[in-house]
C-alpha cells in the first residue's frame, strides 16, 4: 500500500484512488438512478435503459463507470449479460464515512436534547400564560 505526506496528513493513494473512483462515479444522477434500481434487483443493460431517456450505449458507459468504481459487476449467462451491485465498493464507501457519523450522532444527541428541553418548558409556559389570563379576568 502506497503512501505520501501531505503537510502532516499522511495519503494513502490506493484507497483514496478508489475513493476519488467511487465518489466520481455517484457525482452523476443517471448513475445514482442505476445504482438505486440495481438495489431492487439485479438487470440487464436494457432493462435499465427502460427506466432512462438515454439509448443503451450511453447507459452501457454509466456502468462501465460505475464497474471500474467498483460499485458493480457484470456477469454474462448465456447471451444476457447482468448488472448487480459490488457490495465490496459500497463497504468501501461506508467505512469512510463512518468516521464521520459520529458528527451527525452528536447533532440528533444535541437535537434530542434541545427538543426535550423546550418541550418540559411548554407546560411551564402554558401554565403561567393560564395565570396571567386568569388575573387580567379578575
Amino acid at each position: 500500500m502506497e503512501s505520501s505526506k501531505f503537510g502532516k496528513y499522511e495519503i494513502n493513494t490506493e484507497r483514496d484512488a478508489l475513493l476519488d473512483a467511487i465518489f466520481s462515479a455517484l457525482a452523476h444522477p443517471v448513475r445514482r438512478g442505476l445504482v438505486d434500481l440495481l438495489h431492487e434487483s439485479d438487470a440487464t443493460v436494457n432493462e435499465l435503459a427502460a427506466h432512462f431517456e438515454l439509448g443503451t450505449p450511453a447507459i452501457s458507459k454509466h456502468l462501465t463507470i460505475l464497474e471500474k468504481a467498483g460499485l458493480i459487476k457484470r456477469t454474462v449467462n448465456q447471451q444476457w449479460r447482468t448488472c448487480s451491485l459490488e457490495p465490496q465498493g459500497f463497504l468501501q464507501l461506508r467505512d469512510w464515512t463512518q468516521h464521520y457519523a459520529r458528527l451527525w450522532e452528536g447533532s440528533w444527541q444535541r437535537l434530542d436534547k434541545l427538543l426535550n428541553t423546550l418541550s418540559s418548558e411548554e407546560p411551564q409556559k402554558k401554565s403561567a400564560a393560564a395565570q396571567e389570563k386568569d388575573k387580567d379576568h379578575d
